[in-house]
């Protein structure tokens, strides 16, 4: 019989008639009550164009559900929007949300008895907030991702009218060309085209085994968007009909899976942060050291932006992540016998996926890969004992030294880049911005695609202890650890010091003496006042270091 280990504590039996009653004013008939129940999360909302048809897709999805034989029950949570409030204090609540939605699921089903659970997300942090929440619950669950957006008639996105920004300030572009580019660029649903941290995410997780085969590529408003829905509803009752829950799925071989495929992907340095978080929620060891053992065998073969030419509707078109990823099972850098949202292994799963075509030119071969290892670099040094994680293709080089440009907030730091202040040879640092000082660890694409605009991407480094955009490229390292607020060695950083960024060695060094760095930090006092109440208050005083994945349990 079908998995109703959930449902009928809150159904079956005289006792449970007044349940019964409510649930019969919202729309269930006698026959309902006899069905598993499955939730859906919808991240659905008008607020940014990657959720603006997620509720569209919910209603394929509950269809689906029903007629599988179970009865889906609709339900929403929130999304907030990254693109939208860069670079104001707005984007402190980018990552808490994460949180926010982990919490609300996990409540919604932990209170209404939902024997499965299907969560579909779009932007940045829906995807790691829904898979933390099915985490907690470890019920037969399936993720579905809302798509890409397509990139305009001209190749723009909205990372370009970010770097546009820089060139306008540089006075390389009059306004109104900066106001066309802004026009055409973001056109309808769907989560940003480039392999930024919402395809990262989408990736990781189809690799992971959480989402069906295909999910992570396939374009927002396409029929094979809503196929991946359509089929969410046989898939869902085959999980709850076998008992896999996300236990099952989301091992370590797993996690090691997803590394694998994100490296490949070249994809967006949240994918540290939040992998962290998610193998937390499900009770698996990942370390950040885990990305450098793995990133040592793998190689960056995926030619997308923002370091490459590509989007992922290009690559969805050439068949998605599936062909890379049978490459990587044939070469042994994939655990094949992880099982899946399918049912089935990742092996059985691409068993009969076929290759690329040999003309298309996205996904490089093994013998001529973009880089031979990651791109994600997990540094340690003096400036970051517990750990920073750099994105670095090499394009830039793999060094940088250069003299410190301090600034105590990103809006300090925009503002000088913005008026020209920063030079080749700086290095650019932005601190009190982690998870607790922000609180919130706001992303940088704001002043990092101000330096790409003005051609600085390869003369000028950066540092934060904050979070770089799935969009930003260049010679950046981010969540760096121990952080300002907690009197990390960032925080005694002053102008003029020298730093050095090795990607070679995997080091940050303040090149400062030792007896120097224990004077200043003997004297240092935090100039920030955190909230004293509301979320931002919340976040701040239960969030964990960057290295661990800014958990909050």
């Amino acid at each position: 019989m079908t998995n109703r280990k959930f449902s009928k504590n809150l159904v079956d039996g005289p006792n449970q008639a007044a349940s019964r009653s409510m649930l019969r004013g919202v729309g269930f008939t006698s026959e309902d009550f006899k069905k598993p129940f499955v939730g859906i999360a919808s991240t659905g909302a008008k607020v940014t164009p990657c959720n603006m048809h997620i509720n569209q897709l919910a209603d394929v999805v509950e269809h689906s559900i029903d007629g599988s034989g179970g009865k889906g029950v609709l339900f929403n949570t929130i999304t907030v929007s990254d693109g939208i409030s860069m670079g104001t204090q707005g984007m402190k609540y980018s990552l808490v949300s994460r949180e926010v939605i982990a919490d609300s699921i996990e409540t919604v089903v932990g209170c209404l008895g939902y024997d499965g659970v299907i969560a579909i997300g779009g932007c940045d942090k829906n995807m790691p907030g829904c898979i933390i929440g099915l985490a907690r619950l470890n019920r037969p669950s399936i993720f579905i991702y809302g798509g890409s957006i397509k990139p305009s008639s001209e190749n723009t996105d909205y990372v370009t009218v970010c770097e546009k920004t820089g060139e306008f300030s540089k006075g390389e572009l009059e306004e109104s060309e900066l106001i066309h580019v802004e026009k055409i660029s973001v056109k309808g649903p769907g989560s940003c085209g480039g392999m930024y941290t919402a395809n990262t995410m989408a990736s990781a997780i189809e690799a992971l085994g959480m989402s069906l085969p295909g999910s992570s590529s396939q374009d927002a408003t396409s029929e094979d968007k809503q196929k991946d829905c359509i089929d969410s509803g046989q898939a869902i009752m085959n999980l709850l009909d076998k008992d896999i829950k996300p236990s099952d799925i989301m091992t370590k071989e797993a996690f090691e899976n997803a590394i694998t495929v994100v490296i490949s992907l070249g994809g967006s340095t949240n994918a540290v942060l939040h992998m962290l978080a998610m193998a937390h929620a499900i009770g698996v060891k990942l370390d950040l050291d885990d990305f450098t053992r793995i990133g040592k065998k793998t190689p960056v073969m995926a030619d997308l932006k923002p370091f490459g030419s590509h989007y992922m509707s290009e690559l969805n078109a050439n068949g998605g992540i599936q062909p890379l990823m049978k490459t990587l099972l044939d070469k042994g850098l994939l655990h094949g016998e992880c099982l899946t949202v399918t049912g089935n292994t990742l092996a059985e799963n691409l068993s009969n996926v076929s290759p690329y075509e040999d003309n298309q030119n996205i996904i490089r071969s093994f013998e001529n890969p973009i880089k031979s290892t990651s791109h994600l670099r997990i540094l340690y040094g003096n400036l970051a004992s517990e750990g920073a994680v750099a994105k670095i293709t090499g394009k830039e080089g793999t060094s940088f030294e250069g003299k410190a440009r301090v600034f105590n907030s990103e809006e300090e730091g925009v503002e000088a880049i913005l008026n020209k202040s920063i030079k080749a040879g700086d290095v650019v640092v932005i601190r009190y911005e982690g998870p607790k000082g922000g609180p919130g660890m706001r992303e940088m694409l704001k002043p990092t695609s101000a330096i790409m605009g003005q051609g600085l991407g390869d003369k000028v480094g950066f540092i934060t202890d904050g979070r770089f955009s799935g969009g930003t490229h260049g010679f950046v390292v981010g969540h760096i650890t121990p952080e300002a607020a907690d009197g990390g060695v960032i925080a005694i950083v002053e102008d003029g010091d020298t730093i050095l960024i090795d990607a070679e060695k995997d080091e940050l060094t303040l090149k400062v003496s030792s007896e120097e760095i224990e004077k200043r930090l003997a004297n240092w006092i935090n100039p920030k006042t955190p909230p004293q109440k509301g979320v931002l208050s919340k976040f701040a005083k239960s969030v964990k270091s960057a290295s661990l994945g800014a958990i909050t349990d």
